[in-house]
Parts: structure tokens; C-alpha cells; sequence
């Protein structure tokens, strides 16, 4: 495999990673929290409606969820193509 062909490679594994975390991203912090906020509202978790609890607090703790789980896949990603800092 040329370094091109391996530089190609790594970028679009980097891509599908960065879209899979923007695509949780959007449904937690758009969908659930406001889209469907109505409905989930029904649900209580922990004495608070479930639409409410995802607007207030469910979506920081997905985002900082999100922030480990791209820099642990990325540093995988990094020493699968042996671009990673030692």
C-alpha cells in the first residue's frame, strides 16, 4: 500500500468516525431535546420529565461521552495506521 493509498485510507476512517459522533450529536441535542421533548416529557426519570432532563443535562453528559469516545477510537485509529505519537 502506497502512502497515499494508506493517507486515503486513514482520512476516511477519521470522516465515518467524525460523522457517527455528529450524527449522535445532532439526535441528542436536536431531536431528543427539542423535536421530541413533548413526548418525552411522558417518561420521568429521576422525578423529572425525560424531555427536560436530556435539554438540561442528558446531552452535556452525551457530549462529554462523546469527547472520550473520539479520543480513545482516534488513537486506536492512529496506532492501527502508525501515525501516532509516542
Amino acid at each position: 500500500m502506497s502512502l497515499n493509498e494508506k493517507a486515503a485510507e486513514y482520512w476516511k476512517a477519521n470522516v465515518r468516525l467524525l460523522m457517527l459522533c455528529l450524527v449522535i450529536w445532532f439526535v441528542v441535542g436536536y431531536v431528543l431535546s427539542i423535536m421530541l421533548v413533548g413526548p418525552l416529557n411522558n417518561i420521568s426519570l429521576g422525578g423529572y420529565p425525560l424531555g427536560f432532563w436530556f435539554a438540561q443535562q442528558g446531552s452535556i453528559y452525551v457530549f462529554v461521552a462523546l469527547i472520550f469516545f473520539y479520543a480513545s477510537r482516534m488513537n486506536k485509529l492512529d496506532r492501527q495506521f502508525d501515525v501516532h505519537e509516542d
